[in-house]
């Protein structure tokens, strides 16, 4: 004779109650989130009386006819190195600007890079449209 259970015990979960509470959560941490102050901190960062100047920069461009330009002077290739170096030679930091049109070609850009490599001038390398 086989016995039964009067009471069968259900599988299945009810996820109302839990819900509920994850809502509830929800809501809590959205209306506390909005009550924090957000300019809770107050720096008080220092003020400078004194004016940064600039240092000068030495510009070199190089134009869609492969000419090449030192401040603005046309300057054949063959005497850049050394017109930089004549420049560059009293500044603590130097620095080369080096602006390209788009359509020149790399290796032109590279000639100029390599003069600053071998001399450990910093170089900042600006395109120009076509």
């Amino acid at each position: 004779m086989a016995i039964k259970r009067k009471s069968k015990i259900n599988p299945n979960f009810n996820m109302s109650s839990m819900t509920d509470i994850v809502f509830l959560l929800l809501i809590f941490f959205m209306v506390s989130s909005t009550l924090i102050n957000p300019n809770a901190l107050r720096l008080l960062l220092p003020q400078s009386t004194n004016q940064t100047s600039d240092r000068p920069i030495v510009v070199v461009s190089i134009d869609k006819n492969y000419t090449f330009y030192l401040n603005e002077k046309v300057i054949p290739f063959s005497m850049l190195e050394r017109r930089l170096v004549e420049e560059l030679k009293e500044q603590e930091d130097p620095c080369i600007s080096l602006q390209a049109d788009k359509s020149v070609p790399l290796e032109q850009i590279v000639k100029v890079m390599n003069i600053a490599k071998d001399h450990k001038y910093r170089l900042i390398l600006a395109t120009t449209p076509e």
